[in-house]
C-alpha cells in the first residue's frame, strides 16, 4: 500500500492558506493528487470539505448524511444550506478534474473521479442522462459546434493575451496541424465551459494540474493566464504555494537540470 500523502495538519494546512480564494483549496489539491498519481487520497479531501465547508457528518454511512448537531435537531433550512453547500463542493471536485483532463490526461481523470464518486454520498451525486451543472451534454449535441469554439477561442485568447496569435500558430504549425485542432477542441467543449468554475477558477486548476509534471514553459503561460483572467498575483502564488506543498509532501523535489531521473523538478518551479 503507498505511503499516505493527506494528513489532517495537511488538509488544515492548505485550507486555511491567508490568501487563497475561497472555495478552492478542495479542488486544487484534487487535482494536484490526480496528476501525481494518487486518486486514492482524494476522498480524504472530499470528506474533509464536507466536514469543515459544508458542516456535513462524514462519520454516517453514504446513504445517511446529515448535518453536525448538538443536543437538537438541525432545522430544516440548516439541512437544506449544507446540502446545498456540499452539493457545490462535489461538483466543483468533479468539474476540477474533468477540466484536469487536457492537462493531465485522460486516464488519470478517469481514475480520480471514479475514486472520488466512491467517497460522494448518492446525494451528491448527477446521475445520467439527468441534470447537468456543466451543460456539456447539450452543448454536444444541440449547440452549433461553431459556437462552442469560437467562445474556446475568446478563452483561449484571452489567457495569452496580445501572443494568443502566436501561441497557436505554433501548434498549427508543429508538424501536424491535429495540435491546433486539438487545443481547439479542449479550449471550446472543455475549459471554456464556466458554468461551475469561473475562468479564474479554471485558471487554478491548470496551474494545479502543470506544477507537478514540471512543464515550466507551459506553466509559465498559464501563471500569467490566470491573471488575466481575473485572478489576483497573491492569489495565484497561494495557489502555487499549496500544489507544492502537496506535491513535496509526496516526495517530490528538486532533482537538477542533469539527473537522469527521479521524482521531482529539473530546476525552480516557475513563478510571477
Amino acid at each position: 500500500m503507498a505511503t499516505s500523502i493527506i494528513t489532517p495538519s495537511l488538509l488544515s494546512s492548505i485550507r486555511t492558506h491567508p490568501r487563497l480564494p475561497p472555495n478552492t483549496w478542495y479542488y486544487i489539491a484534487g487535482v494536484t493528487l490526480s496528476t501525481i498519481n494518487r486518486p486514492d487520497e482524494i476522498p480524504k479531501v472530499l470528506r474533509y470539505a464536507l466536514e469543515k465547508d459544508a458542516n456535513l457528518d462524514v462519520n454516517l454511512s453514504n446513504s445517511q448524511h446529515a448535518p453536525h448537531q448538538g443536543s437538537s435537531k438541525a432545522s430544516e433550512a440548516e439541512q437544506q444550506t449544507t446540502q446545498i453547500q456540499a452539493l457545490q463542493i462535489a461538483r466543483r471536485m468533479r468539474e476540477a478534474l474533468i477540466k484536469s483532463a487536457p492537462i493531465c490526461g485522460l486516464p488519470k481523470a478517469i481514475n480520480a473521479l471514479l475514486s472520488l464518486k466512491s467517497a460522494t454520498p448518492p446525494s451528491l451525486l448527477d446521475d445520467p442522462m439527468g441534470y447537468s451543472p456543466t451543460m456539456r451534454p447539450v452543448e454536444l449535441y444541440d449547440m452549433p459546434s461553431s459556437q462552442i469554439l469560437h467562445r474556446g477561442q475568446g478563452f483561449f485568447d484571452r489567457v495569452y493575451g496580445k501572443i494568443s496569435k502566436r501561441v497557436m500558430g505554433q501548434m498549427d504549425r508543429s508538424g501536424t496541424e491535429d495540435l491546433g485542432v486539438t487545443a481547439r477542441l479542449m479550449y471550446g467543449y472543455i475549459l471554456s465551459n464556466t458554468n461551475v468554475l469561473s475562468a479564474e477558477e479554471s485558471s487554478y486548476v491548470l496551474i494545479a494540474g502543470l506544477i507537478p509534471q514540471d512543464v515550466n514553459p507551459q506553466l509559465k503561460g498559464h501563471l500569467k493566464g490566470a491573471v488575466n483572467n481575473g485572478a489576483t498575483v497573491e492569489s495565484v502564488c497561494a495557489v502555487r504555494d499549496i500544489v507544492i506543498q502537496i506535491c513535496e509532501a509526496s516526495g517530490m523535489k528538486t532533482i537538477g537540470e542533469n539527473a537522469v531521473g527521479g521524482w521531482g523538478w529539473r530546476g525552480e518551479v516557475a513563478n510571477l
